[in-house]
């Protein structure tokens, strides 16, 4: 049980640097990109998705800061 947790843990951990889940359970729907693009813009940045990420999911995009 100790191990599972830990596995968990590490997975939750790994995927931590996306986007997020939004409202759609992770589904990266129009609304949720777009909101997501637009957080990402106040923030300076903009959404791409991430290297061999699945554009089905949210949680693939990354916001990266513009140079």
């Amino acid at each position: 049980m100790r191990a599972f947790a830990l596995i968990a843990a590490l997975a939750l951990t790994a995927c931590s640097g996306g986007a997020g889940f939004g409202k759609a359970g992770g589904l990266a729907t129009y609304d949720e990109i777009k909101a997501a693009q637009r957080a990402c813009a106040d923030k300076g940045g903009a959404l791409k998705l991430q290297r061999n990420g699945d554009a089905q999911y949210l949680d693939d995009y990354a916001c990266e800061k513009n140079k």
